[in-house]
């Protein structure tokens, strides 16, 4: 999990105040709970307890909601900028790091100042014993004088061997981090989330740490005998957990980063589900595969329109499936977010989506359905899961040449991406009309 010595993000397990105490107690035997921040009350009343993400697993969250507290409200949550518990606020992480290198700076001559200060570290992602630094911090001139003994007075105050340090994304179409290694002679980590093992490169691979609600909200579902297609593999974010927790029967997984190809394979083979999933390298949007999937994952943000077409075309002609689409969506006061058909996909609007169905003597109509939405939903999520409807309704029509129902079964958050803007999933289901005589 991903720790941050400002301006942090936890993930909490949720629940209503008379259970806080038995949730608790488990937490706490499962050696789950986050000891470094409190436990909190929130605006609707219920308690958030921060837990150790990287260990926690679905069957925790049943075990708490069907044993441990029958009848309670049991979900995660993500907390912004969690309170430190007493115990954490005796000496931080930044301040032993503040401490330990300003020490060894004026031990060479240096003298400290605010400025230097300043541009310590400000967050990390702890990999093992890697420590991932922001791209925001070491870039006063004085620190190149002091490389790279520096590096091993940093990694020795985080309590790590190597170090690393992050830059931003390029613009490459694989979203390869520029990631330089500070300290060590590999970027190779192995990350463990719901008792699936990751491996990957650090320097050339992506690891999300807040999709974690998603992956164990994936690990949940019901995917016995289904054949999946996950468009946007990586290194088997969502790959493993339909894999190794849903029981998909097979999925066909799709990449078009070589070193996430790489990760991917190994991840296959570690968690010994290889010889259920092919890997298709190179462009999905020239993918062969049609009329293979009960199921689609788009995880790919900040949207994955560009491959939708290929999405309708690898589902099932006879009984179609589930899409679970990414995206990022804008929440700003006043502001419509835009249609999803702005790239060059033909664009059709609808003021509300258009379902077909059938009565019972055949006659096709038309009409709105709306499904499940989160109770944490906004307007903007519900109007840009309206207009991404009537786009794949529209492509499915011009793929399979014949009309589909399709209905909106939930949308979820999965994290807050930037100021007024939220990561969050639509499952829109796709059937088929049958044939009327």
């Amino acid at each position: 999990m991903e720790r941050e010595c400002e301006k942090s993000v936890v993930v909490a397990v949720v629940t209503e105040p008379r259970f806080t105490q038995r949730y608790r107690d488990y937490l706490e035997k499962q050696k789950l709970l986050d000891r470094q921040y409190r436990v909190e009350k929130l605006r609707d009343g219920t308690v958030a307890l921060p837990v150790l993400a990287e260990t926690l697993s679905e069957h925790h969250l049943q075990e708490l909601k069907n044993r441990v507290a029958p009848g309670s409200t049991c979900k995660l949550t993500q907390l912004l900028d969690p309170l430190p518990s007493k115990k954490a606020r005796v000496c931080s992480p930044a301040q032993r790091l503040c401490l330990e290198v300003r020490r060894w700076v004026e031990d060479r001559g240096v003298t400290w100042s605010t400025e230097l200060e300043a541009d310590l570290p400000r967050s990390w992602q702890r990999h093992g014993d890697l420590m991932l630094l922001s791209e925001d911090c070491f870039q006063a001139t004085q620190w190149k004088r002091l490389e790279p003994e520096l590096w091993e007075t940093v990694a020795s105050a985080l309590g790590v061997q190597r170090l690393a340090k992050r830059g931003r994304v390029l613009p490459d179409g694989t979203r390869t981090p520029t990631v330089t290694l500070l300290l060590g002679d590999h970027g190779w980590v192995e990350h463990v989330d719901n008792g699936i093992r990751y491996k990957f490169d650090v320097t050339q691979c992506m690891f999300s740490f807040g999709n974690i609600t998603e992956k164990l909200r994936v690990a949940s579902l019901s995917c016995a005998g289904e054949v999946l297609v996950d468009l946007y593999a990586g290194i088997g974010y969502f790959t493993l957990p339909f894999l190794v927790h849903a029981g998909a029967a097979f999925v066909h997984a799709c990449e078009w980063n070589p070193h996430a190809v790489v990760a991917l394979r190994k991840n296959l083979e570690i968690n010994g589900v290889a010889d259920r999933c092919q890997i298709h390298f190179g462009d999905n949007r020239k993918l062969k595969l049609s009329n293979t999937a009960d199921r689609v994952n788009l995880g790919l943000i900040p949207s994955s329109e560009e491959g939708w077409p290929i999405a309708c075309q690898v589902l099932r002609k006879d009984v179609g499936g589930i899409l679970h689409i990414h995206q990022n969506v804008e929440s700003f006061s006043g502001k419509n977010p835009q249609p999803p058909g702005s790239s060059n996909m033909e664009k059709k609007h609808w003021p509300h989506p258009q379902k077909i169905t059938t009565d019972k003597q055949g006659n096709r109509t038309t009409g709105s359905c709306m499904g499940e939405m989160s109770s944490a939903s906004k307007p903007e999520w519900q109007r840009w899961a309206e207009s991404a409807e009537s786009q794949i309704a529209s492509l499915l029509h011009q793929v399979h040449g014949k009309p589909w129902r399709t209905r909106i079964l939930h949308v979820h958050p999965v994290k807050s991406y930037a100021p007024h803007v939220d990561h969050i999933v639509l499952d829109l289901e796709c059937r088929p009309c049958p044939l009327v005589g």
